[in-house]
């Protein structure tokens, strides 16, 4: 299910009905499919990390692997490594399955520290971005 199947624009206000994907809540982009450019499925968004004191998006919980979601990796992506792909309903990250499989990640049963510094760094150089 996409974001598109779930979105109520009954429950937004004003003068623009159709928001389109700019304001989106977060309810309606987990569960979304995250792909890369080659259109490999990586698997699909389990959380969405806000930072409570600025009031950002930080990261989404990527999970990947298993089968119905037993055995699966989680992996935390840096937002801003995420492109939504509105024509797909799809989120696309510029990674392949190998280097996936090799990211940092962590088990439904133990999350990492992510207000860890090194941590929050090292997620940040494996994807390319930086912190924002």
């Amino acid at each position: 299910m996409n974001y598109e199947d779930r979105v109520n624009h009954d429950n937004y206000k004003g003068d623009n009905q159709n928001i389109g994907t700019r304001l989106m809540s977060a309810k309606t982009l987990v569960g979304n499919e995250v792909c890369n450019h080659s259109g490999d499925s990586l698997g699909d968004i389990k959380e969405i990390m806000l930072d409570t004191g600025t009031g950002k998006v930080c990261y989404a919980v990527l999970s990947y692997g298993g089968v119905f979601g037993v055995g699966s990796k989680l992996f935390a992506v840096p937002w801003s490594a995420l492109k939504l792909n509105s024509e797909e309903k799809t989120f696309v990250l510029n990674i392949d399955k190998d280097n996936l499989k090799n990211a940092p990640g962590f088990d439904k049963d133990n999350w990492p520290d992510m207000a860890d510094k090194s941590w929050e760094s090292e997620i940040h150089t494996y994807y390319g971005t930086s912190k924002q």
